[in-house]
């Protein structure tokens, strides 16, 4: 986006932030029933044209999804089969100590769904959540979760969640992110990766890189990058590995090793040497190891 391609569709800006807007609070956001508001087609900048496109203006008719309650999903809709996905995908964040200690840990998860459900359908999402259990006053064996942060797509009854632990709701048409949330909890890594610099000299150094898998041995880790950084100004990189594949990345100055699949309690070590064209002593003294990631 620049400035320029703003001033060129300044129209369609405009009528965007009115249909979204009302009296400074959004209303509209569904990219799919402002489609159906907005009839413009916007203004390619000039080294990008399109071919065939011309400017047009037709009336436009008030989706019918806008005067109801559910604004996000307009009636009619129909499919040929009722179906719907859900992935919940999580990012774990840890900071561990040069002697092995977990110093701070956190879990950034989202759930994303795909839905191709005719009708108005309402759904309900539960949980493993602490907050319902003692609500209950139920008791359980299995682990709970606390959820922090929480954000919820506008098609969730927030008064249901506050008041039964329970999401229910009507979900728009098509993919959309249900929620995000956050875990504060304590966990070991998943992959525990050890860098030992063996040798560090005047002319090269030598890495040894151990990563070991921390999970069931039924589970396997698919594309697992381990990015280990290393000085400014090295060359002649020589790696050896007994599995995947490493490489040297000097925009970053680090190298990363590629494991495609890693299976549950097993691990590998991996050899790396550098040489150093022109490295002074003060130079090398200076040299930290940033973490590695």
């Amino acid at each position: 986006l620049e400035d320029e391609s703003l001033r060129d569709n300044f129209v369609i800006t405009y009528e965007l932030l009115d249909e979204m807007i009302d009296h400074g609070y959004p209303q509209i956001t569904e990219t799919k029933i402002l489609q159906e508001y907005i009839k413009t087609e916007a203004r390619k900048l000039a080294d990008k044209p399109k071919k065939n496109q011309k400017d047009k203006i037709t009336d436009v008719v008030v989706p019918t999804a806008v005067s109801n309650v559910v604004s996000w999903r307009p009636e009619g809709i129909k499919h040929p089969k009722n179906e719907i996905f859900l992935d919940v995908i999580e990012r774990l964040n840890i900071l561990v100590s040069a002697n092995g200690n977990v110093l701070r840990s956190e879990i950034l998860g989202r759930i994303r769904m795909r839905s191709f459900l005719s009708g108005m359908p309402e759904l309900k999402l539960g949980l493993n959540d602490k907050v319902l259990f003692e609500m209950q006053g139920r008791t359980t064996k299995s682990k709970l979760i606390e959820l922090e942060d929480i954000k919820f797509h506008q098609c969730v009854r927030l008064n249901k969640f506050d008041n039964e632990r329970h999401i229910s709701f009507i979900p728009p048409d098509g993919e959309f992110e249900l929620m995000t949330y956050r875990l504060d909890t304590h966990v070991k890594p998943l992959i525990w990766v050890e860098c030992i610099v063996e040798n560090f000299t005047r002319t090269k150094i030598e890495y040894l890189v151990k990563a070991r898998t921390q999970f069931k041995s039924k589970s396997i880790a698919n594309n697992v990058e381990v990015i280990v950084p290393v000085p400014q100004d090295v060359d002649s990189p020589v790696f050896k590995s007994n599995v995947g594949n490493v490489k040297y990345v000097p925009d970053t100055n680090s190298m990363v090793w590629c494991i495609k699949q890693f299976p549950g309690r097993k691990e590998f070590l991996m050899r790396a040497q550098f040489g150093f064209p022109s490295v002074s002593a003060d130079e090398r003294e200076k040299y930290s190891r940033v973490p590695i990631q």
